[in-house]
């Protein structure tokens, strides 16, 4: 969630990466975190009306900047994160990217990859869960 402001990715940041056509990045896919544990974030019911705030932090934050879906911009292609990552991977790499390049594996890696880190926005813990849930509606779509 998420511009390179609060997803690059999304992961966000990245967020799981990726590049064309949402495949996630075969790297990254091959490494574990202990935050990427449990059911993937796609496995939960939306949150419409979250998701319906998430739509409009993706922009006013400047997710939009370096992340689409389907589209690899500057960061990585968000189309499938959430079939990919665990929601609490999702929102810790929305919450804190700087730490999670420097400490979580799945990240890391992501960083080499796309050469560019996702900037620390400051986005409160509700705002990640809104960020989260608008990517859930997008991969459900």
């Amino acid at each position: 969630m998420l511009a390179c402001a609060s997803l690059a990715i999304l992961v966000a940041p990245g967020c799981g990466g990726g590049s064309g056509g949402g495949q996630g990045s075969k790297k990254a896919a091959e490494l574990s975190s202990p935050l990427d544990v449990g059911p993937r974030a796609a496995e939960i019911p939306v949150d419409a009306k979250l998701a319906s705030q998430g739509v409009l932090l993706f922009k006013s934050k400047t997710c939009s900047t370096c992340h689409a879906f389907g589209l690899r911009i500057t960061g990585p292609d968000l189309k499938g994160v959430t079939h990919r990552r665990s929601a609490a991977w999702i929102e810790q790499q929305i919450l804190h990217p700087d730490s999670m390049t420097k400490q979580d594996p799945i990240a890391h890696q992501l960083l080499g990859e796309y050469a560019v880190q996702m900037p620390n926005l400051m986005i409160q813990p509700d705002e990640a869960r809104a960020l989260l849930e608008y990517l859930k509606s997008q991969d459900h779509e």
